[in-house]
């Protein structure tokens, strides 16, 4: 097949958290010439005419969607499969739909929340959109502590030590006018649930999603008083000390078995909660009574060789180009 990798369009001098999507984008092109596809990998900017013409000039049959913000901002993300949509092309990943409601982080967490599934009550979000209120979720049970995210942004955009405040949820709320302009221009705050973190991957299997080896994030020598969360530095800052002192591990069964189910029989009711596609990726904290506690659904997770999907691929002993068909194929309907 034709297949073409487009990413959104990043300035040379950008940071190392927009730069990452080359990285993916280079890999999957990789993967998909060894599959023997003719591959072409393209740039998308808000301009989506440009894209369009680019796409229907190549001839291409399938897209490998790595398109994850517009103009600088993760609110337009689901704009360019929209657009596909519209030509009636398809795409890998989850729908545009799927797509714009897992990044909305309140839309989202009220959709976990209606269908039962515990994630952190929160306030916001600012500026106001009609999704929130000043404090919506269920009654607060994870403390008085927040953390202040992005409403729309990923990849730890904003997240530090200040991101964690105490207080009443008016008093939170207060706070997030001064936070908005460094969080993509919108943000919320949301309960900070204290305990261990895991990262669940799942990949679309000939017999519908496979929930890969979970992963647990670890806090090494951390300072006492220090959160331990995984802020903009743990991902993307090789030289600091929370890059280098949060490894990734694979636990397994044991003491943590009935743990280890749960999260997973968890991240298979996202998966069919948002419709999802392809591949994606459900983040939780697990609560000291052992809770887990849903913060995002990721559709379209990272895929850049040293990311969790990848890591979780080698520990499943799936190789990245097995992946890749997969998420192909599905794409295309092969198999239906």
């Amino acid at each position: 097949m034709r297949v073409a990798v487009v990413h959104h369009a990043v300035d040379p001098e950008a940071p190392a958290d927009e730069q990452d999507v080359l990285d993916q984008a280079a890999a999957v092109a990789s993967a998909l010439e060894a599959l023997e596809h003719d591959v072409s990998v393209l740039p998308c900017t808000l301009n989506l005419g440009y894209i369009r013409r680019d796409l229907m000039t190549y001839g291409a049959d399938a897209v490998f969607n790595f398109v994850e913000s517009l103009h600088g901002t993760g609110r337009l993300i689901h704009l360019f499969p929209s657009l596909l949509d519209a030509m009636g092309l398809p795409y890998t990943g989850s729908s545009a739909l799927s797509i714009l409601i897992t990044s909305h982080k309140i839309l989202a967490k009220s959709r976990l929340q209606a269908s039962g599934i515990r994630t952190p009550s929160w306030v916001g979000p600012f500026p106001p959109d009609g999704s929130g209120d000043d404090v919506f979720g269920a009654a607060k049970d994870v403390g008085d502590v927040w953390i202040i995210k992005s409403l729309w942004e990923h990849a730890s955009i904003g997240l530090d030590e200040t991101s964690i405040v105490e207080g009443r949820s008016k008093d939170v709320a207060a706070m997030l006018p001064q936070r908005a302009s460094l969080l993509g221009g919108a943000c919320f705050a949301e309960g900070f649930v204290e305990g261990r973190e895991f990262n669940l991957s799942l990949l679309t299997g000939p017999e519908g999603p496979q929930v890969l080896p979970p992963a647990e994030i670890l806090f090494e020598d951390f300072a006492p008083g220090t959160p331990r969360m995984v802020g903009y530095e743990a991902k993307w800052d090789p030289g600091s000390h929370a890059y280098q002192n949060t490894p990734r591990r694979f636990p397994e069964g044991g003491e943590d078995g009935p743990l280890l189910h749960e999260l997973t029989q968890a991240a298979l009711r996202c998966w069919d909660l948002f419709s999802l596609r392809g591949y994606a990726r459900v983040d939780f904290r697990v609560d000291h009574q052992g809770r887990p506690w849903v913060l995002e659904v990721n559709a379209n997770p990272c895929l850049s060789p040293d990311a969790g999907f990848a890591a979780a691929l080698e520990q499943a002993g799936i190789p990245f180009e097995e992946a890749i068909r997969r998420i192909l194929e599905e794409t295309v309907g092969i198999g239906d």
